[in-house]
């Protein structure tokens, strides 16, 4: 009779606090795994003890130095497979590259879709991810992808934190979130708004336009990435305004770079809410605004999910107790 093979968790180098608390939510410790740079820039993987015939998940997420950190993604993975484990899943809470999604250029590259081969060839048998930038990304793979949600933890924290302090309108910072911001408005049954954005360049907003109403209303601006914060910080003096009461924003991906943390302490919002699928603490320093989200409970729920063969979907409506 063969033994039950036991869930392995290995973390690289990106957010190795966030592959703490999962393992700490499962009871678990992390798996003895070293992971370093040779003088020549090279990445090193070593794996501290056997794998072999296990179920092993990898937490990596997509930020910092991106792209060393998908590299040792790729390495860990691929260490894994030869060393004979038995299924190996990417946790990765931030997917990397996910904005190249499609061709809107000529000669444009569609790098999400490198992204996943790269994986799937390394060895994964299954990805772990949250929020993606756009759903269609688990299309680019031929393994199962489970994109998990924020929205349930969003929910919980404009109830309990937000919707006390008097009424409460949801906005879209641009039309490409309509459809997360107005689900998210109607499972807390108010109204929805909608801000058009026009762009010259990359990365700039040149000038935005209010669609719905938000007089003497607290506005909440949800969006799946937060990186420069321009388009937050000109929607939320747009959204002021208008007659807006309070601004909050709450976001999945705290990518924050650039002047993004200027930008925030110099602009209208009372508080940008993020979660922590990518490090933020020492921005947290710098900003006394950022709140934290925490969605490690709902990554360890799935990969117990995963590992027993049970439904992941209950995860998509609902707060791991």
């Amino acid at each position: 009779m063969t033994a039950g093979n036991s869930i392995k968790i290995l973390a690289g180098n990106s957010h190795i606090e966030f592959s703490r608390l999962v393992a700490k939510r499962l009871g678990l410790e992390l798996a003895k795994c070293v992971v370093l740079k040779y003088s020549n820039q090279e990445t090193s993987v070593t794996i501290g003890e056997s794998v072999r015939d296990e179920d092993v998940f990898i937490i990596q997420s997509g930020c910092g130095e991106i792209n060393d950190h998908l590299m040792e993604l790729l390495i860990m993975i691929s260490a894994c497979k030869t060393a004979s484990a038995r299924r190996i899943t990417a946790v990765i809470p931030c997917f990397p590259y996910a904005r190249q999604d499609k061709k809107d250029k000529s000669r444009a590259p569609i790098t999400a879709k490198l992204v996943a081969n790269m994986l799937t060839v390394a060895g994964a048998d299954h990805v772990i991810t949250m929020d993606l930038h756009a759903s269609q990304i688990q299309g680019f793979f031929n393994i199962p992808v489970d994109n998990l949600y924020a929205e349930p933890s969003t929910l919980k924290y404009i109830r309990d934190r937000i919707m006390v302090e008097g009424n409460v309108v949801i906005v879209s910072p641009d039309a490409g979130g309509a459809k997360r911001a107005a689900s998210i408005a109607d499972n807390l049954g108010v109204d929805f708004a909608l801000i058009h954005k026009e762009r010259k360049k990359a990365n700039e907003v040149s000038r935005m336009v209010l669609v719905g109403e938000v007089r003497d209303l607290i506005c909440v601006l949800v969006d799946d990435m937060a990186d420069t914060c321009g388009t937050l910080g000109l929607a939320a003096e747009t959204l002021i305004g208008n007659g807006a009461k309070k601004v909050y924003s709450i976001v999945t991906h705290a990518v924050l770079s650039g002047k993004a943390i200027s930008v925030i302490n110099n602009s209208k919002l009372a508080k940008v809410i993020v979660t922590n699928t990518i490090p933020h603490d020492d921005k947290k320093l710098l900003c006394e605004k950022l709140d934290t989200i925490d969605v490690s409970a709902t990554f360890a729920e799935a990969i117990r999910r995963t590992h027993n063969g049970e439904s992941v979907s209950y995860l998509f409506h609902h707060v791991p107790s």
